[in-house]
């Protein structure tokens, strides 16, 4: 039994930094407000031809499509006064796959999230070991810092190789080659919107990872002060 705990805890503290990496990836996909920071910030609106209304309303558009069972995006935006196909047949099916690794941080923070509150139920209510749980999030917590100061790193000293492995490992196929002078998914997205996406991600990734840790910190501390009464 010792021996099944020691590799559920084990199994716990490994789960952690897949669980708030794929929850802030999801919160990146689904977040409004970083699509609208990276049009502004890279003057998308210039880029593109498109006002910021229809920027908005393709921003909304791919956020409900990654949410959706559909196969392939069929967005229509309003440029200088015409209806307008905002992707091509390349991008289309690009988005497609995209939306595949979507799906999958999807599957991964679920599964994750279940063993993780499944773990933390059976520690405080069957075994009442919060001392055990204690230490799983505080072992969890700081081996997601580590990877994150690593991919942090990463990042700051060659993000565009980075992110060029990242795609190549990623995509079987060649559709994410894009003509930035005349494909607009890359125009909405150029490679500074991704640098502050990954950024974002990584931070909002530490930042769950020091709230964990902080709850591990507290049970510890609690459980302490009820043993020396």
């Amino acid at each position: 039994m010792r021996i099944l705990w020691f590799l559920a805890k084990l199994l716990f503290i490994l789960c952690l930094p897949a669980l708030l990496l794929a929850a802030s990836i999801a919160g990146a996909v689904n977040s409004l407000w970083l699509y609208q920071y990276g049009f502004e910030k890279y003057d998308v609106s210039r880029t593109t031809g498109l006002p910021g209304t229809e920027l908005a309303k393709a921003a909304e558009g791919l956020i409900d499509y990654f949410n959706s069972d559909e196969e392939y995006i069929n967005l229509i935006v309003i440029k200088d006064g015409q209806p307008l196909e905002l992707f091509k047949q390349r991008e289309i099916a690009h988005l497609r796959d995209v939306k595949g690794l979507f799906r999958l941080d999807y599957c991964v923070l679920l599964g994750a999230l279940v063993y993780a509150l499944g773990y933390t139920i059976l520690s405080l209510v069957w075994r009442r070991q919060p001392g055990r749980l204690a230490w799983g999030l505080i072992g969890g917590g700081s081996l997601t810092l580590g990877l994150m100061l690593i991919l942090g790193l990463a990042i700051l000293l060659n993000f565009d190789q980075l992110f060029r492995q990242f795609h190549l490992i990623s995509f079987s196929n060649e559709l994410w080659q894009l003509d930035p002078t005349h494909d607009y998914l890359i125009m909405l997205f150029p490679g500074g919107f991704w640098y502050d996406a990954a950024r974002f991600c990584a931070l909002a990734t530490v930042v769950g990872a020091v709230a964990l840790g902080g709850v591990g910190g507290y049970l510890l501390l609690r459980r302490t002060r009820l043993i020396n009464k």
